[in-house]
């Protein structure tokens, strides 16, 4: 390069200044001319430099990145307009305008965090901070709203109504903060509480007692009105407010309530029975009532439970036991000698502790097992009573074999029993037989009569105490037999029981 011609750095930096300075050289006269007179011969742009043939032509390229660099500005700004948030936005009393979401929620959250309450009355001369206090705002969704409501891009959004949202504290780190700072105004309350009474076998409750502390609805009412009105400070008179236990008499009550019932309730059932009962104080050393968030939780030890599930096989497992019924000809059922009972078999017990406290956890005692049942046989007594009037002998039978005979007296000559087959319809341990006044008919008296059943009319069987003469009819129609025989038959011979009379 010639001494004296400009340098490229000196071109850029100082444009026209330099090309006067320069040491003139036959190309360089031309230019300085031009400078000079503000033309460069075709009248359109003044005061350019314009370099010698062959040198790089650079005034183009500074154009192009002055124009570039006014592009991206302007690029920038409308991009800026579509992720800020509009002027004259307020979140919580917070200015946000001009802010991008993140930022937004940042300055809200910090402003909270960094507000000051000063304490008068119990408190006098202390303070605690919004953080302190776990006082807290969804500030990230009112940012976002703020954003999606008023982009800075819509300027008919611009200097809207200030954005409120719903500022809370954190009860457990306010009442830390201020117990420490105004222990006088605090007194415990009592919750109501739920005990087992081994005396009455039957849950108790204990009342709750009010206590007294700072009353943190009224603070955070005092603290959001001061972010709305966009101060920072707040003063509070710390004093003693009735603070309510957390578990009311309501709730202990309708706890008991609930676990009283369950307790008249509680057992291991095989259907609708109650096979194995679990008595109360058992119940109750299986559950715990624990607080919880003003409620009252019921949990049952699984693993005490279990203990009961190991015996349940013993309690519930049985063989069936068949049943023995009397019956008449036609197969119908007269009496119940021995009743049916079903057989069953515990099914599988695995997870039944697990399930069972689940149950009680809800309030229910009431656990179904899982049981197979075998069902009992039937057996049959068709029971009969045969009177042979030409042996003067009585047979009972029991499904056609002789059970037993024994010699009667039946009705004498004119007053004969009647042949047939009947049924036994009506049975009297004791009755007097016939009229007092034996001047009227039947003729006859008999007191205490026992072990009576008539089977015809008025002709029954009957135990006969006032002869022996047995084999010979002696009666007025009935089949009388020795009092210890009558007494047998009576309570072998149910109502309905066949009864033949024949020669």
């Amino acid at each position: 390069m010639a001494a004296g011609a400009p340098t490229e750095e000196t071109t850029i930096v100082d444009g026209a200044q330099q090309v006067a300075d320069a040491e003139p050289t036959a190309d360089t006269a031309v230019v300085a001319d031009q400078v000079a007179s503000g033309d460069d011969g075709s009248g359109a742009r003044p005061v350019e430099w314009a370099p010698a043939d062959g040198a790089p032509r650079k005034k183009r390229r500074i154009g192009r990145w002055i124009a570039i660099g006014i592009g991206v500005l302007a690029l920038g700004a409308g991009a800026a307009s579509t992720v800020l948030i509009a002027p004259g936005t307020a979140i919580a009393g917070v200015p946000v305008g001009g802010m991008t979401v993140g930022a937004a929620a940042e300055a809200v959250s910090g402003h909270l965090s960094g507000m000051r309450i000063t304490l008068t009355g119990s408190g006098s001369g202390t303070a605690v901070t919004g953080s302190d206090l776990g006082a807290h705002i969804d500030a990230t969704r009112l940012a976002e709203q703020a954003f999606a409501q008023r982009p800075m891009w819509n300027i008919t959004s611009w200097l809207g109504a200030p954005i409120t949202g719903t500022i809370a504290l954190d009860d457990r780190a306010a009442d830390h903060a201020l117990r420490a700072q105004v222990p006088s105004v605090y007194k415990d309350a009592a919750d109501a509480t739920v005990t087992f009474d081994k005396a009455t076998g039957k849950y108790v409750t204990t009342p709750a007692k009010d206590g007294t502390g700072v009353d943190l609805a009224r603070l955070t009412a005092a603290i959001t009105r001061a972010s709305e009105q966009g101060r920072s400070t707040v003063s509070f008179r710390a004093e003693a407010t009735p603070v309510s236990a957390a578990i009311t008499d309501k709730t202990a009550g309708d706890t008991t309530t609930r676990l009283n019932s369950l307790l008249s309730t509680i057992g291991f059932y095989v259907g609708s029975e109650r096979t194995v009962p679990v008595d109360p104080a058992t119940a109750a050393s299986w559950i715990t009532v624990t607080p919880d968030a003003g409620a009252l939780t019921i949990k049952a030890d699984q693993a005490a439970i279990q203990k009961a599930v190991a015996g349940l096989p013993a309690a519930v497992n049985r063989a069936p036991v068949n049943a023995t019924s009397i019956v008449n000809s036609a197969g119908e059922v007269l009496q119940d000698v021995t009743g049916g009972v079903t057989g069953r078999q515990l099914g599988d017990v695995t997870g039944v502790a697990a399930a069972f406290a689940a149950q009680i956890g809800n309030g229910n005692g009431v656990y179904v097992l899982p049981v197979k049942d075998s069902p009992f046989a039937t057996t049959s007594l068709l029971r009969k009573i045969d009177v042979n009037l030409s042996t003067e002998v009585l047979t009972v039978t029991e499904n056609g074999n002789v059970v037993d005979s024994w010699e009667i007296s039946s009705g004498r000559e004119g007053f004969a029993t009647h042949t047939g087959t009947f049924a036994v319809n009506w049975k009297l341990a004791t009755q007097d037989m016939g009229n007092v006044d034996t001047s009227v008919a039947p003729y006859y008296f008999q007191p205490a009569v026992k072990w009576i059943m008539y089977f015809n009319g008025d002709e029954a069987l009957h135990g006969v105490y006032w002869h022996d003469n047995w084999g010979t009819p002696m009666s007025h129609g009935c089949v009388g037999m020795p009092e210890y025989r009558a007494q047998w038959l009576f309570y072998w011979s149910p109502k309905g029981t066949e009864v033949t009379v024949h020669y």
